[in-house]
C-alpha cells in the first residue's frame, strides 16, 4: 500500500519541526513546510481509520483534537483540519510533494483563512431554561393565562379537565413565543461581543432544562471576558442557566 500523510492542521512556520510521538496511537508529528506556511502531519499508508470499535474511534478523534490544541500552543494560529484528511503519493511524486503542491496552489486562500483567524479562538455558548420556571413566571405575569388558571380553580371536574387542556395549548404557544423572543434578545447580545459567530444545533438535555441557544462564537482570546461578563447577565436571570467553554482552536469557522 502507498506512503501517506495525515494532516491535522495548517500552521505559519518555515521550518522543519518534531512534536513528538504524540498522534494518532502514537504516530510522530513533524511539519512539512512551504514557504512559510506548514502542514502538521504523520506518515501512514494510504487508507482511511476505520474501525468498529467505536471507542477506537472515540480515542483518535480526541488523539487529533489534541495534537492540533498543542500545534495551536506552538505556533499560536491554526487552521484545523477534519479527522481522517489523507494526502498519498502518486507514482513518481511523493506526499510530501503533493503536500507542498497543495500549499502552493492553494497558498493565497490559506494565507487569507490565517490571517483571519490571527490572535481569535473559539468559544461555545449553550443557553439553557427552565420550562417549569419560566411558565410559572408566564402565568403569573400573562392576564389570559392568569385569569385561565384561576378559573379552573372554580370549575367542576370534567369543566376543569377542558379548561386544563386550553390552559397547556396556550402555555405552549406562549412559550414557544418567548422562547423565539429570548433567542433573538440574547442572540444579539452575544454577537455584539464576537466577531463571528454560527448556530449550531441544540441538544436534548435532561427534563428540567431545555437549551435555547447553541452558537460557536469566534473573538480574540483577551475579548472572552467581556463575553463573560455579558453571559454572567443572562446567567443571573431566573430560571436560565449558561455554559461558556474554550478557548478551543477554531474548528466552526475554517
Amino acid at each position: 500500500m502507498a506512503e501517506a500523510r495525515y494532516i491535522y492542521c495548517i500552521v505559519e512556520g518555515s521550518e522543519e519541526i518534531t512534536l513528538g510521538n504524540i498522534g494518532i496511537e502514537g504516530s510522530s508529528i513533524h511539519t512539512i513546510p512551504y514557504q512559510d506556511l506548514c502542514a502538521v502531519v504523520h506518515n501512514c499508508l494510504s487508507e482511511p481509520y476505520k474501525s468498529e470499535d467505536q471507542e477506537k474511534v472515540k480515542l483518535w478523534l480526541t488523539t487529533h483534537a489534541k495534537v492540533v490544541e498543542v500545534a495551536w500552543e506552538r505556533f499560536g494560529t491554526v487552521l484545523p483540519l477534519g479527522f481522517d484528511t489523507i494526502i498519498k503519493g502518486e507514482e513518481g511524486v511523493a506526499p510530501d510533494e503533493n503536500i507542498k503542491k497543495w500549499l502552493k496552489d492553494d497558498y493565497e486562500n490559506l494565507r487569507q483563512k490565517l490571517a483571519k483567524l490571527k490572535d481569535r479562538a473559539e468559544f461555545g455558548v449553550q443557553v439553557f431554561w427552565d420550562p417549569k420556571i419560566i411558565s410559572e413566571g408566564l402565568i403569573e405575569t400573562n392576564p389570559e393565562i392568569k385569569k385561565l388558571s384561576e378559573e379552573i380553580k372554580s370549575k367542576s371536574k370534567g369543566l376543569a379537565y377542558m379548561y386544563k387542556q386550553k390552559l397547556e395549548n396556550l402555555l405552549k404557544k406562549e412559550m414557544e413565543k418567548e422562547a423565539d423572543r429570548y433567542f433573538k434578545d440574547f442572540y444579539g447580545q452575544i454577537k455584539r461581543c464576537v466577531d463571528e459567530i454560527k448556530v449550531e444545533k441544540t441538544k436534548k438535555l435532561e427534563e428540567d432544562k431545555q437549551m435555547l441557544l447553541n452558537l460557536s462564537c469566534l473573538l480574540f482570546k483577551e475579548k472572552s471576558k467581556i463575553l463573560g461578563e455579558e453571559l454572567e447577565k443572562i446567567n443571573n436571570m431566573k430560571g436560565f442557566f449558561v455554559r461558556f467553554t474554550g478557548p478551543w482552536p477554531p474548528y466552526s469557522f475554517v
